[in-house]
């Protein structure tokens, strides 16, 4: 069984979740339901940290959409930081890197 944890922190931009291990069908399921209960206010911008992410299926991919989207309702932006290349890749395949800001370092610092 694939493990992922993640690590939520405030900035004073917002929130921030920093995965680490695989966000896969095993576990996206833990990101989905994190993201239900963070509170993102309007104008925050919830950051997620995938700099510490092995590995990121199908699955893992409609976790991302499913953050983008509860950000998007709550009127915050959303960003992905610290992208590994092996993700990076499977993003550019399916046209992520397009609806997503991408920033180059990790979010621990921002």
């Amino acid at each position: 069984m694939s493990q992922l944890e993640i690590i939520t922190r405030e900035a004073a931009t917002g929130p921030v979740l920093e995965l680490l291990g695989d966000l896969d069908y095993d576990t996206a399921d833990r990101l989905r339901a994190l993201l239900s209960t963070l509170d993102v206010r309007q104008g925050d911008r919830l950051v997620l940290d995938l700099g510490g992410v092995t590995f990121c299926d199908s699955s893992g991919i409609t976790a991302l959409i499913v953050a983008r989207n509860h950000t998007l309702a709550a009127q915050a932006e959303v960003a992905l930081a610290d992208v590994p290349d092996h993700i990076m890749r499977v993003l550019r395949i399916v046209g992520l890197d397009q609806i997503f800001p991408i920033e180059p370092g990790s979010a621990a610092a921002m």
